[in-house]
């Protein structure tokens, strides 16, 4: 009797003791009240620059109009396909006559599939240009509102890389060359399709059969250490089943302990869930009580658009100084490139990842792994001097060239140097005010271009 007694306590035991596993393994919740607590994975905010890229059947008209007329977002060549079916819109006659000139009237964008033949695409090479351009992270377009995937989805049968188009997995391949690199590597995800049958006339049935099987398969095979969710403002997150399957990314997937997500899983989610929060071209509403990322493409639009000029396309020094007054900001810069359909990345972007990679080959330190300057003034439009913080160094960047540069509200410093430059830097203090004087450089020794560094060290 005692020794059966004792063998029903260690059965309890072990019943408890597995129940209080299963318990611990799921520590998050399918509620935003748990998801939220979830702490951010440390190489994120330390990451401060990454790389987006948006490549599909879109890439191969690769065409927007140069009009604003419809405002944000109206030189989008991504949104080419939704374009020629918006009469509501101004710029509507615009796609629709480049397309019957080019194509044809009865030219269909599912024709585009074969043409999206990739044959030049070099998935090592591409990871390189990352690699120099100072980015520690890449977020592709895994499917855009079209439904198309870079994948072989089997949700998405016949209307995918491996099916048609390519023949090869762009996801896959991809993975691996950056992940060879060191760089992390995320995937962009439409929740949505424009013109989808099911997700027009039966929305919960495209959600459970086709949307939420699609993200496990992807999240599943290529264990990414982002998921940039999109296309969410038709509806709230309860139909997108948003908290389930967050559950289930922070509980069970593979990618559990290292993936960040965004704040694009439902209408009513922007700016208030997620890891981090979104701006897109400075639009965007960023509280600063979490991290936040800015994302733009190198010229107005994100996929490839061969309508654009040079004067579309930022400067080198304009998009230093963008990452310089995101990072300073406290933000991620994620800088976006759209390859076209053949496989290349169009020359004049890989110029400009060069240039900031070059950039930060010199001044990196005052970028990566840094923090707000607690005691830094705002930054506004008119900013030349933006402040970052590393543990006992202060950063102080300035985007134009000064004699001397007076910072307020500091402690007196050990010393003063400018990365890139041997010589020293004289400085005086005075009731909490450090005044630096800029050397006198030579084009021959200047350290680097558009931004100088002084790091001072508290």
């Amino acid at each position: 009797m005692i020794k059966k007694r004792i063998f029903v306590l260690i059965a309890l035991l072990l019943v408890f003791q597995m129940t209080s596993f299963t318990v611990s393994a799921q520590p998050y919740q399918a509620t935003w009240e748990s998801l939220d607590k979830r702490p951010v994975p440390n190489w994120y905010p330390n990451a401060k620059f990454g790389i987006f890229i948006h490549w599909g059947l879109y890439s191969v008209p690769s065409w927007a109009t140069n009009s604003n007329a419809d405002g944000f977002g109206s030189n989008y060549a991504e949104w080419y396909w939704q374009r020629l079916f918006a009469p509501n819109l101004k710029i509507h006659k615009e796609f629709v006559a480049f397309h019957e000139r080019v194509y044809g009237k009865n030219f269909s964008y599912q024709q585009f599939a074969p043409m999206f033949t990739a044959e030049l695409f070099d998935p090592a090479q591409w990871a390189s240009i990352f690699k120099a351009s100072g980015a520690k992270y890449v977020v592709l377009t895994s499917k855009h509102h079209d439904g198309y995937t870079l994948w072989p989805s089997a949700q998405s049968w016949n209307w995918n890389v491996n099916d048609i188009g390519p023949h090869r997995d762009v996801a896959g391949d991809l993975s691996t060359a950056v992940r060879k690199e060191g760089l992390h590597m995320g995937f962009y995800y439409s929740l949505f399709e424009w013109f989808n049958p099911q997700y027009k006339s039966d929305v919960d049935g495209y959600v459970r059969d086709r949307m939420i099987p699609q993200m496990k398969d992807l999240v599943t095979r290529y264990k990414p250490d982002v998921l940039w969710a999109d296309g969410d403002w038709d509806h709230s997150a309860a139909t997108w089943k948003s908290e389930p399957f967050l559950a289930w990314l922070f509980n069970e997937s593979p990618s559990k302990d290292n993936i960040v997500v965004n704040d694009r899983w439902g209408s009513d989610t922007k700016s208030a869930h997620g890891t981090f929060q979104t701006s897109e071209y400075g639009s965007g509403s960023v509280t600063g009580k979490r991290p936040w990322e800015e994302t733009r493409g190198i010229g107005a639009s994100f996929g490839y658009n061969r309508n654009e000029s040079l004067e579309q396309y930022s400067s080198s020094q304009q998009l230093v100084h963008e990452l310089i007054g995101t990072v300073a900001r406290g933000g991620n810069l994620l800088l976006n490139i759209g390859p076209a359909a053949d496989g290349t990345i169009p020359v004049i972007m890989q110029q400009r990842l060069s240039d900031i990679g070059n950039w930060l080959k010199v001044n990196g330190e005052a970028i990566y792994e840094t923090t707000r300057w607690k005691n830094a003034p705002a930054v506004t439009k008119e900013s030349t001097l933006f402040f970052t913080q590393k543990q006992q160094s202060v950063y102080a960047i300035t985007t134009k060239w000064e004699k001397e540069l007076v910072i307020m509200n500091i402690s007196k410093p050990s010393a003063v140097s400018m990365p890139g430059y041997n010589g020293k830097l004289a400085f005086s203090y005075k009731n909490g005010t450090l005044t630096i004087k800029l050397p006198s450089l030579t084009p021959d020794i200047v350290p680097c271009q558009y931004a100088w560094v002084c790091r001072i060290d508290l």
